[in-house]
C-alpha cells in the first residue's frame, strides 16, 4: 500500500491572518508550483482524494486530469471558527490565550480544537487505507501533520515541531508489516516563512 501526501499550493492570502476552512484561491505562481510536484508523483495512480476546498482541489484536478478527486470535508482544515480571516495579532487575547496554551484540546469559538480535527483526518484516513493503491490526499497541512503524527506515534502538539511541510511538499508513506513509512520527497518553501499564530 503506498499513499501520497500533498499539500496545497501558495494560497491566496495576506501573511498574518488566520484561516482555516475559509475557500481561499490559489496565487498567481501556481502553475509553476505543481509543475515543480509532478515530478514526486507515481507513474500510475489508482485513486485520488482531496480536501474540498479550491486551494486542493484545483491542484488534485491538475495534477490528476485522468481521475475524478473524491471529495471529503474530513480532509479540510482546521475550523478557525470566528477567527476565519481576521489578523492574528488583532484577536482578543483573553480569547486567545488558552487556545495558545493548550491548542491541542482547546476549541476555537465557534470552530474546533486540533484533537477534534486529528480525529476526523484519522478516521478518513483509516478508510483510504482500505481502498485501491496507490493512492493519493490532496489536503492541507494541519491535515498532512495529523497523518504523518499518527503513523508514527507523534503527540499532536510535538507533530508541528517534528514535521515541516511546505505549500505543495510531497510525502510518500509506504506500508510495511508494522505500519507506515514515511519519505519526504519534496518540500521546498518557495512562499518563506509562514505566519500561523500571533507574533507576541
Amino acid at each position: 500500500m503506498e499513499i501520497y501526501l500533498i499539500r496545497h499550493t501558495t494560497p491566496a492570502v495576506e501573511k498574518g491572518i488566520c484561516y482555516g476552512q475559509t475557500d481561499l484561491d490559489v496565487t498567481e505562481s501556481f502553475a509553476a508550483e505543481a509543475d515543480s510536484i509532478r515530478p514526486w508523483l507515481p507513474t500510475r495512480m489508482g485513486a485520488v482524494y482531496s480536501s474540498p476546498l479550491q486551494r486542493c482541489r484545483k491542484l488534485a484536478e491538475t495534477l490528476f486530469p485522468d481521475h475524478t478527486p473524491t471529495l471529503h470535508n474530513d480532509l479540510m482544515e482546521l475550523d478557525c471558527g470566528n477567527w476565519e480571516m481576521q489578523r492574528w495579532n488583532e484577536i482578543p487575547k483573553t480569547e486567545m490565550q488558552p487556545w495558545l496554551e493548550d491548542f491541542v484540546n482547546v476549541v476555537v469559538p465557534e470552530g474546533e480544537s486540533y484533537a477534534l480535527m486529528h480525529e476526523r483526518v484519522i478516521n478518513r484516513f483509516n478508510e483510504i487505507c482500505q481502498q485501491v493503491s496507490p493512492a493519493v490526499i490532496v489536503a492541507h497541512g494541519g491535515v498532512l501533520r495529523s497523518i504523518l503524527a499518527h503513523i508514527t506515534g507523534t503527540p499532536i502538539k510535538e507533530s508541528f515541531d517534528l514535521f515541516t511541510c511546505h505549500y505543495g511538499c510531497v510525502v510518500k508513506l509506504t506500508q510495511e508489516e508494522r505500519g507506515f513509512r514515511h519519505e519526504f520527497l519534496y518540500n521546498i518553501s518557495l512562499a518563506g516563512k509562514e505566519w500561523h499564530r500571533p507574533t507576541a
